[in-house]
């Protein structure tokens, strides 16, 4: 009789509780923006150049393109679920060591290695479990839930930084946003606990054969890179700027500062994130990602000319830019699963990750490296219009898109 209650109940369903990992990539990103938004204390705490600077968020960039491809192998064998939770528990270990001994550009160096590792880690998993798990009509929009818990995570990182500077120095700062980041990775577990783990659909004996890389496919590659090129700079050096031109202005304190950096750079982020995947699963992938790839090239071009501009414009500026910089991330994730056989989903992502997530890691780099040689009247304007490459890129690869 026991063995036919437990032969005929029912199992749990299969699905990613959405609202708890939205929550979770909130938490977990938390100390994401910790750094950038520590940047103008830290360069003299540290004694740090522009460029030592720029190779601290280069070597956070360059392991979480490591740790993508990585992980990406490994979801194709063992399967995202497991690979998922892991990376959680590898989320706190490493952000509790960024707490406790990021104290010099040395040490940060070291330190901001190993949280790069553990957050590109977690990103590819979370992206397979919902693509597996949500309906086939709303890929796009779930994917872009997903990448708007990171947006809102980055928002509480570079709030609960500036609050905490205002309150003591960075070594709080550092702590506060690390205890989120470990809450954060046991959400992580808890939201994908019933989830449907593609791994179990792929026959992987039948999976060394053929190619992922299709015409599309190399496109949305392609784009990523340029994306990610932008992106991975702007993310870097837009709180540097922003508070050097808003406190040259005299009208704001260190904690306001930090508020609208948030507020313009990754609220922004946080719609665009999902309205772009609406947008896409209604209008299809090309007409989305030709619109924000071109908004973001031109914001490039001319924000850093405009420091001194009305406080109240520039920060709508920087809203725009962050708006668009992140809104084509979601929907070139979503269109490369529709690009691939699933049974080479992973590996494809880990080869795109390793690209374009490498290319944002010199990105930093080169920004600081035209911040210190260019002529300070100049120089913001410069090392702005360096980002401008990448958003051309991703520009001319959606016009290419069939699609």
């Amino acid at each position: 009789m026991t063995y036919e209650l437990e032969r005929f109940r029912p199992e749990p369903p299969s699905s990613v509780n959405m609202p708890l990992l939205v929550l979770a990539r909130a938490c977990t990103t938390a100390v994401f923006m910790t750094y950038p938004a520590c940047l103008g204390w830290l360069m003299d705490a540290w004694q740090m150049t522009a460029t030592r600077a720029g190779l601290v968020q280069g070597a956070f960039t360059a392991s979480f393109a490591v740790s993508l491809l990585g992980v990406s192998f490994l979801c194709d064998r063992f399967g995202a679920k497991s690979v998922f939770a892991w990376a959680a528990i590898s989320c706190a270990a490493s952000a509790l060591l960024f707490a406790t001994f990021a104290r010099s550009f040395e040490s940060a160096l070291v330190c901001m290695a190993f949280l790069g590792l553990a957050q590109g880690a977690t990103y590819t998993p979370a992206i397979m479990l919902v693509s597996t798990n949500a309906p086939a009509n709303r890929k796009a929009s779930a994917v872009g839930w997903v990448l708007a818990g990171m947006s809102a995570g980055y928002v509480l990182s570079i709030v609960l930084a500036n609050a905490m500077l205002a309150t003591a120095d960075y070594r709080l700062a550092f702590a506060v946003t690390a205890g989120v980041a470990v809450v954060g990775s046991a959400l992580s577990i808890a939201a994908t606990w019933n989830a449907r783990d593609q791994v179990v659909q792929i026959d992987l004996g039948r999976t060394s054969s053929g190619s992922p890389w299709t015409r599309q496919a190399r496109l949305l590659t392609l784009g990523y890179i340029g994306h990610t090129w932008e992106l991975f700079g702007a993310w870097a050096w837009i709180p540097a700027f922003l508070t050097a031109s808003l406190l040259s202005q005299g009208r704001m304190t260190g904690v306001e500062v930090g508020l609208w950096i948030a507020v313009t750079l990754h609220v922004s982020g946080f719609f665009g994130s999902f309205m772009s995947g609406y947008a896409a699963d209604r209008f299809g992938a090309k007409p989305v990602l030709v619109g924000f790839a071109l908004v973001g090239a031109a914001c490039s071009l001319v924000v850093g000319w405009l420091n001194e501009l009305n406080v109240a414009l520039l920060l709508a500026l920087v809203g725009i830019y962050g708006f668009a910089i992140i809104g084509d991330s979601s929907v070139l994730s979503s269109a490369i699963t529709d690009a691939v056989p699933a049974a080479q989903l992973g590996r494809a992502l880990g080869l795109r990750s390793i690209l374009g997530v490498g290319a944002g890691s010199v990105s930093p780099i080169a920004f600081g490296m035209a911040l210190d040689m260019t002529p300070a009247s100049v120089s913001w304007g410069l090392a702005f219009c360096t980002l401008a490459f990448g958003g051309g890129l991703a520009f001319a690869c959606a016009i290419a898109l069939r699609k």
